[in-house]
């Protein structure tokens, strides 16, 4: 027999309070290590230490967001998620504060970690707390929505770090992104008194726990595998696509604003189209591996063909609308795992793209010391097909509907 909380869920259509303030909360957090790009040299200079260990921040952040993710979303199953999902945000708000007074490099470090810690604990609590709050029919839209928020930042949150920081610098921007993240508690907080409580079966005694060992099918390995592939693929684009432009068109720093813009807004298009498709199309599998493989082809040309600068922005944005359009599929399928192990999926759902991202870093760099960007199509292009082959033996598996 169905316990109260897997049919409150089924009851619920799409959670608004509760996907608005995860998409603005995803905002804050991603906020957090993005927007400090523009920044790197100055930080530098002002800790007296070189541009690569500040580089290196990056590493730092995704291997403590990967690590916490996975450990959060498993103590959140049996704990519940609202002290995460209210404490992370409180605790990056600090974090940011006291990372622009720091005064060494090494107390940098230490607070950057724990600041991604607690990132990775809120990415992990709120995607799994909104498909439990969500009708399965619209894990999609509500993945989508969701993650539409690591978009934005990508859109909004590093052009204006860049032009607030000519006014205030890196430490000021920080304190900016304290605000930020406290303003995503309050947002937060009523979403959770807005949305009525529901009863996970994982605080429920009488029903048995399921082992991460029976969660871990097939299926949902080959998804992870597919994940690495898919991230290492955005993240060689991520990384690398403004010095790509510079690089291939002689183009002065201002001038690769625009390009990144249009490579934002492809992907916040796809993230809401992608939304769509996973949940009015029974197959997301299929979804995801047909959009991972439009990427890649799309990829290919993108840093192989120079016809010219609105050709590439064009196959960039292109690429970046496919990728966008194969996740909420992704995260979709991952969410149909049960409930008392969905937080502990969605954790390591962040601890595995974690990985890809780090990937990307090394590989990428390697590929243009030792080939150059012309490297980097057929790379991504090779990726993006095999995570899109990792998942066509389970491409018959349909989307869980709602009785």
């Amino acid at each position: 027999m169905k316990n109260d909380g897997q049919l409150k869920s089924k009851n619920l259509g799409m959670p608004w309070s509760l996907v608005l303030a995860g998409c603005f909360g995803m905002f804050a957090a991603t906020a957090t290590g993005s927007t400090r790009a523009p920044f790197l040299p100055d930080m530098a200079a002002d800790l007296n230490v070189s541009l690569p260990a500040i580089a290196n921040l990056f590493g730092v952040t995704a291997a403590s967001w990967g690590l916490a993710s996975y450990f959060v979303g498993r103590i959140s199953d049996r704990t519940g998620r609202s002290f995460f999902l209210v404490g992370a945000p409180i605790c990056i708000s600090l974090a940011m504060f006291f990372a622009s007074r720091v005064t060494s490099y090494e107390a940098l470090v230490v607070i950057i970690a724990l600041a991604s810690m607690c990132c990775g604990s809120f990415t992990a609590t709120t995607l799994a707390e909104v498909s439990v709050r969500t009708a399965p029919a619209f894990h999609g839209r509500a993945f989508g929505y969701v993650m539409t928020g690591q978009s934005l930042t990508l859109l909004f949150g590093v052009p204006a770090s860049a032009l607030m920081g000519a006014a205030v610098g890196w430490r000021g921007m920080h304190v900016a992104l304290a605000a930020l993240a406290a303003i995503s508690v309050v947002g937060m907080i009523g979403a959770l008194k807005v949305q009525p409580p529901v009863m996970s079966s994982a605080l429920k005694s009488s029903v048995e726990r399921t082992s991460m060992r029976d969660a871990l099918t097939g299926p949902i390995v080959r998804l992870f595998l597919a994940l690495i592939t898919e991230r290492l693929s955005f993240g060689l684009a991520a990384f690398y696509y403004a010095a790509y432009l510079r690089t291939a068109y002689s183009l002065p720093i201002e001038s690769v604003a625009l390009p990144l813009v249009v490579f934002a807004l492809g992907n916040i298009l796809g993230t809401v189209v992608g939304g769509q498709v996973a949940d009015r199309f029974p197959y997301r599998r299929i979804c995801f591996a047909v959009g991972l493989a439009g990427a890649g082809l799309a990829a290919l040309p993108w840093f192989l063909w120079r016809p010219g600068l609105e050709i590439t922005v064009a196959f960039g944005a292109l690429f970046a609308f496919l990728t966008a359009v194969a996740r909420p599929s992704l995260l979709a399928s991952l969410a149909e795992v049960p409930e008392d192990v969905r937080g502990a999926v969605m954790g390591l759902n962040s601890a595995v793209a974690s990985i890809g991202w780090l990937i990307a870093a090394l590989v990428g760099g390697w590929f243009y010391a030792g080939i150059g960007f012309t490297a980097f199509g057929p790379l991504m292009a090779v990726m993006c097909l095999a995570g899109a082959l990792i998942v066509v033996p389970d491409s018959r598996i349909r989307q869980r509907r709602v009785s």
